[in-house]
């Protein structure tokens, strides 16, 4: 038996994007954004909960309610325009981060460690709520705070710096290990090899996928918004928002890492397959 437990996944609501937003067809994003008159169909606002022998740990924490319902949640102006055009979301009061832990057994008490992929306002949307844990963020996506046109770039400061809460800015050392050799970096999160924090900078300069291992489960590899279909992921196609040659380098070292472990699980913040996918996985561990 391993340090890890369980692993969950829960959704605060869902989301409807652009098409261009899920699968890049190499314009401009402010092109698309500004034109594009489809949206997806609605997908599912992603967190996951991982019960490991020192504390609960979650990855990302979903979307805030009160982004549906305060109509000073997002920037006005230009910038809010903008907001609309990208995203359409719709989250019940049942759908708050807290109700959603509560429906699985736990409370946000418990929590001990947040890790977040990358600070957009759909993977902060549940830190007023985690006010005893630990939230770890990359230190190169924090300094994005402080940067011009840090709204215009998806950092809404207002929703992320919030008082009482207890921050750990993350810098990857470099190392050389082979079980992730497609990585140059990692950081341990609890020094024993289960939990292993890796860049996969693209979405935004500072984004952080987590790698779950341990003997007698399907490793796991919690991705964030590097994809939203992680059939086009094995496709080698990106998102249309970020960095092109970031999200294809970050994408060609993950399916890399699929070498290494053939039978890694990706779950994807946004993937409609992702709860399908994590059931199938635990599922085929109990039965070996």
């Amino acid at each position: 038996m391993g340090p890890i437990s369980t692993v969950s996944v829960v959704s605060t609501g869902t989301v409807r994007i652009r098409p261009q937003h899920v699968d890049s067809t190499g314009s401009p994003l402010i092109w698309w954004l500004l034109t594009s008159r489809r949206w997806t169909a609605p997908r599912p606002i992603n967190v996951y909960v991982i019960e490991h022998e020192q504390g609960l740990v979650l990855f990302d924490t979903g979307q805030d309610r009160d982004s549906v319902t305060d109509p000073h949640y997002f920037p006005t102006g230009l910038t809010g325009h903008l907001y609309a055009r990208l995203a359409r979301f719709a989250i019940r009061p049942a759908e708050t981060l807290t109700e959603r832990l509560r429906e699985i057994g736990y409370e946000p008490s418990q929590v001990r460690k947040v890790v977040l992929s990358h600070l957009h306002q759909d993977h902060i949307g549940g830190l007023a709520e985690l006010g005893n844990a630990e939230i770890l963020v990359s230190e190169r996506e924090w300094a994005g705070l402080d940067k011009a046109c840090a709204e215009v770039k998806g950092l809404l400061e207002q929703h992320i710096k919030l008082p009482g809460l207890r921050w750990t800015h993350v810098t990857l050392p470099p190392v050389d290990d082979p079980a992730i050799a497609p990585f140059g970096a990692a950081h341990d999160l609890f020094a024993d090899g289960s939990m292993v924090l890796l860049p996969t900078p693209g979405h935004t300069p500072g984004s952080l996928s987590l790698l779950l291992r341990q003997e007698g489960m399907a490793p796991m590899l919690f991705v964030g918004d590097l994809t939203y279909d992680i059939e086009k992921l094995n496709a080698g196609r990106v998102p249309g928002v970020g960095k092109r040659r970031g999200l294809l380098k970050s994408t060609q070292a993950v399916n890399a890492l699929k070498d290494i472990y053939p039978d890694l699980v990706i779950l994807a913040a946004h993937d409609p397959a992702a709860s399908r996918l994590l059931g199938k996985s635990l599922e085929a561990s109990l039965v070996s």
